[in-house]
């Protein structure tokens, strides 16, 4: 049997940040953690044309900031403003009239977010493309805007077959084990007549060092005892 982690989970402290930046005791985890997909799950519906690969969470008191990100910023924000200020309205009915503060962040290149290429891979087998020519175009622009390596994996009934299998393409570099290599990881799942397919992408944008959180005092440092 295969072990299996999940690749942000595993990168949390190196080279991933927390989506859902708060702290609650027993009693409100749970209806805070509830709440936080349910506004994730509303913004991404509401949203679904803006092109929202992550969505960040932040609580104080009585206050949620909520950060977008969007490689559509102009969809977000609509004319004058319009559209943000209806989705904080709405934002704030749903959570039972807390403060509501959105920040959104423009993705720059989204040809290189593997959430994003995950759910254009999804929207095109929804499509009827093929699964083959989808992965292939994806694999090649991300290499062309400019990742270093790319990994995608499609699993399900492809091309409508009978049997489930699973085909996957890579280019580039990927190494998936070591931690201080930048890789980012998206998921979506294809809504195909026969059946749900399930998308997966990894890509590796070079090396990132971790910052040292700790600095060890030198020997020099220690007094000398006392004669």
């Amino acid at each position: 049997m295969g072990q299996k982690v999940h690749p942000v989970s595993y990168r949390l402290p190196v080279t991933f940040d927390w989506r859902g930046k708060w702290f609650a005791d027993k009693k409100e985890y749970i209806n805070l953690m509830h709440e936080d997909i349910k506004v994730r799950d509303f913004v991404k519906t509401k949203l679904a044309q803006a092109a929202v690969p992550k969505i960040v969470i932040e609580r104080a008191a009585n206050r949620l900031r909520i950060t977008v990100h969007t490689a559509r910023p102009g969809i977000v924000i609509g004319r004058k403003g319009a559209e943000i200020d209806k989705l904080k309205e709405e934002l704030h009915t749903m959570t039972g009239g807390k403060e509501i503060y959105v920040d959104i962040v423009e993705i720059k290149q989204p040809e290189t977010d593997p959430q994003l290429i995950s759910e254009n891979v999804a929207l095109q087998l929804e499509r009827r493309i093929s699964f083959r020519r989808a992965m292939k175009k994806a694999v090649q622009t991300a290499l062309d805007m400019g990742a270093a390596g790319i990994k995608i994996r499609c699993a399900g009934r492809l091309g409508g077959g009978e049997i489930a299998r699973t085909e996957w393409y890579r280019q580039g570099t990927v190494p998936l084990q070591t931690l201080r290599a930048d890789i980012e990881y998206g998921f979506a799942e294809a809504l195909c007549t026969y059946g749900k397919i399930g998308i997966k992408c990894w890509v590796y944008k070079g090396e990132k060092k971790p910052e040292r959180r700790f600095e060890t005092p030198s020997a020099t440092a220690v007094p000398a005892p006392a004669q």
